[in-house]
C-alpha cells in the first residue's frame, strides 16, 4: 500500500481518443495501472496510475491535453466478500471520507487493485496500516 500520483487526463468523449491516450503512453512504454473512464457531454475524463508520471505529464503537456496530478492510494486487497467494506469502515471510523475509488481484478484472482481517492491520503494510510487489514502490513 502507498501514495501514488494519479492523472486526470481530459479528452473528448468521441471514438478513437481513448486509443489515442493509451497510444501515445506506450509508444514512451509508459504502463497503465490504473485507468478509469467518467463521461459527460461533452469531455470524457480519464484517471490513471502509470509507471512513469513524470514521462506521462510530458506527453500530455506536449499533446496540449489538459492534465491535473492529484495524490491517491493504490494497493492490492483480498478478492473476497467483504474485504472493501472492511477498509471503507476503517476509514469512516477516522472520519475520513472516500472521494472516489476504482479497483479491478479477475474472479479467479486472490488479489485486486485498489484506488483509492480521499482528501488526506497520508492520514488515510496511518489509518490502513493501523488496521493491520494487509498482510504485508
Amino acid at each position: 500500500m502507498r501514495i501514488v500520483e494519479q492523472l486526470a487526463v481530459f479528452i473528448a468523449n468521441k471514438p478513437g481518443t481513448l486509443a489515442e491516450v493509451c497510444d501515445a503512453l506506450a509508444a514512451e512504454r509508459v504502463n497503465i495501472y490504473g485507468l478509469t473512464v467518467s463521461d459527460t457531454v461533452d469531455h470524457a475524463v480519464v484517471r490513471l496510475v502509470v509507471s512513469d508520471t513524470r514521462k506521462a505529464l510530458a506527453i500530455f503537456e506536449t499533446r496540449g491535453t489538459l492534465v491535473l496530478e492529484t495524490e491517491v492510494l493504490m494497493f492490492e486487497n483480498d478478492n473476497r466478500p467483504g474485504s472493501l467494506s472492511r477498509i471503507a469502515a476503517a476509514l469512516s471510523k477516522a472520519k475520513i471520507n472516500i472521494e472516489y475509488a476504482y479497483l479491478a481484478s479477475m474472479p479467479s484472482a486472490r488479489k485486486g487493485l485498489l484506488i483509492v481517492r480521499v482528501a488526506d491520503p497520508k492520514k488515510a494510510l496511518k489509518v490502513l496500516q493501523s488496521a493491520k487489514l494487509f498482510e504485508n502490513e
